[in-house]
């Protein structure tokens, strides 16, 4: 999104911009950068040395990089990097325009361009986060939470649905925290209440909810509202009451299981995503097999798992030891993911003959991919329908009988009525 921010005011500022993965035909290039994980600053890096050779090729004129990357480490990059011609931080925008000899403009607070298909659109509802967790140097980038005001979001979201956004997906970096510096409290139900009532919305999918005092009057708002979609975003992270403290998340093994029950009890049918870290300090061969348990136990409908990586500054660099080689890391990922592996497929298998509504995302040779609300874009799974001529429109909702299962795909057939 902020590519999109910065995109926008670029466009406003009368410069031709174009959202690409490569930078050929390009005098001038942007770079968002991500410094979150040891794998994300590796591919930022990568990708800033691509277009440097580009530029020594004579394709390119111009390098600008921009965001957290470039916020966590501008000196070291100036140093190693001199081809590169500025650095930004994360909310420079008004300095990029500025430095490319545009006037930036602040209409343009709640416009942006879309990068995304145009029937969906991520909406960023707060900046920051102030947990402070032992392994993660979000603070330190970004700062503390600070929300975006209800009213500003609720104009945002009529002018993305205004350009055919029908999906929206809630984003933040602890997206249940949302409202507690404005407001006093946290006000997320308000909030999702207020962006279901703006026309054209159909979907609304909640990502990033911080599991320690989670904010439970949520509940009835995605049970009762038929745009919130059933399907949360949850990274709990771990299960071992050791791990848990070591990580600073503010909750324990008890209360994260209480509070997965009492999601799926008060919200039946939804779908909870998680995210783990395997090979935390303090993650025995004790601990990780009780996280095996857990991951058996629940049966997650989605999950993804992340090797610990020490990050400079954070708590978790400066307290802690990182003794578990990265081999045994990997291990414990592989087996978790092995096991995620198996479940989903059992879960797959079960939706098949039932028809589920579906929007779809894009037509390809002979068939056309969508979602079900239960999949969020780029990181779940695929309802592939098999249509005559690519029959099915991007961006509509169609009644799709699912009819095979794979491990994380679905196949599909649509009959018109």
């Amino acid at each position: 999104m902020d590519s999109e921010r910065l995109m926008q005011q670029l466009q406003a500022a009368g410069f031709h911009v174009r959202h690409s993965d490569h930078a050929a035909g390009a005098k001038t290039v942007l770079i968002n950068t991500c410094g979150f994980i040891n794998d994300a600053k590796e591919e930022s890096v990568n990708t800033i040395l691509s277009v440097i050779a580009a530029k020594k090729r004579g394709g390119v004129e111009r390098i600008f990089v921009f965001g957290c990357l470039s916020q966590r480490y501008r000196h070291e990059l100036q140093q190693e990097l001199p081809e590169v011609d500025r650095f930004f931080g994360v909310e420079e925008f008004d300095k990029i325009v500025e430095t490319l000899g545009g006037v930036p403009s602040p209409k343009y607070l709640t416009r942006r361009a879309i990068a995304t298909p145009p029937h969906y659109a991520y909406l960023k509802i707060s900046e920051g986060c102030n947990w402070g967790c032992a392994y993660c140097a979000i603070p330190l980038i970004r700062g503390k939470h600070r929300s975006t005001p209800v009213e500003q979001l609720v104009v945002e979201t009529k002018l993305l649905a205004a350009r055919g956004v029908k999906e929206l997906l809630i984003t933040a970096q602890d997206t249940t925290y949302y409202g507690i510096d404005l407001y006093g409290y946290r006000r997320l139900p308000g909030l999702l209440t207020a962006l279901s009532e703006v026309k054209g919305i159909e979907w609304i999918r909640l990502h990033y909810a911080y599991p320690a005092q989670f904010p439970e009057d949520v509940l009835p708002v995605m049970r009762d509202n038929p745009k919130l979609c059933k399907y949360l975003d949850i990274p709990l992270q771990h299960i071992s009451g050791k791990v848990l403290k070591n990580m600073r998340r503010g909750i324990n093994s008890r209360q994260t299981r209480a509070l997965v029950e009492k999601l799926r009890a008060e919200i039946p049918g939804i779908a909870l995503r998680t995210t783990l870290i395997v090979g935390h300090p303090g993650e025995d061969d004790a601990a990780f097999r009780e996280l095996e348990d857990f991951v058996e136990e629940t049966r997650f409908e989605r999950l993804g798992v992340f090797c610990y990586s020490e990050e400079e500054g954070t708590y978790g660099a400066q307290h802690f030891t990182d003794t578990i080689p990265d081999r045994e890391k990997q291990a414990r990922r592989d087996r978790i993911m092995s096991l995620q592996a198996r479940i989903s497929q059992q879960l797959n298998e079960e939706k098949i003959g039932k028809t589920f509504r579906t929007l779809i995302d894009r037509q390809e040779d002979g068939y056309c991919a969508g979602r079900t609300q239960y999949d969020t874009p780029e990181v779940d799974g695929e309802v592939l329908v098999s249509t005559a001529n690519n029959a099915l429109q991007p961006g509509k909702f169609y009644d799709v009988l699912i009819t095979a299962a794979e491990t994380y795909d679905l196949f599909g057939s649509y009959s018109a009525p």
